[in-house]
């Protein structure tokens, strides 16, 4: 009997950290800067937090909980696929090791949302536009300075995981 309520404590608890990271995420996404195609927000930053904070797991269960489909017929659905990669990563990677290499994992994680984010563009708007001046250039310094920020705090940041 206590292995059935102490398995159910774990679900609970994992559902309530699914909710909660849901919630941020959404918040974060109403955190913008307008730009033509794709706004600049703060969901690149929570979407490396979550994968970092609770592991790919939770962290897939959470970015895909709080992802809304309205916003995957639009110009940011690549970005939004990336989304599910990158928190992926930041929850697969290692990030114990050291400031430099954490820096570098998190470029390779929020790269992947910029790659999947840019196919997609170009699909829609076509090729012969400037996608990468669109969907890329204008959000570099505030990528850079989010993983900054991330890599600074990792040591912080996982060790959220031991309250999974």
């Amino acid at each position: 009997m206590e292995v059935v309520k102490s398995e159910n404590t774990k679900i609970l608890k994992y559902l309530l950290i699914i909710f909660l990271g849901s919630i941020l995420l959404t918040i974060s996404s109403k955190i913008k800067i307008p730009f033509y195609p794709v706004p600049m927000t703060m969901q690149t930053f929570v979407v490396l937090f979550l994968g970092m904070s609770f592991g790919y797991k939770i962290g897939l269960a959470t970015v895909e909980k709080g992802v809304g489909i309205i916003y995957f017929t639009g110009p940011t659905m690549g970005y939004l696929i990336g989304f599910l990669f990158a928190t992926f990563l930041a929850g697969y990677f290692n990030f114990k090791v050291n400031v430099f290499y954490t820096f570098l994992k998190l470029i390779i994680s929020v790269s992947v949302i910029y790659i999947l984010g840019v196919f997609w563009l170009g699909n829609l708007i076509g090729w012969d536009k400037p996608i990468i001046q669109l969907g890329v250039t204008p959000f570099l310094l505030a990528e850079l300075f989010k993983v900054s920020i991330l890599a600074i705090l990792a040591k912080k940041i996982i060790k959220l995981k031991k309250f999974i």
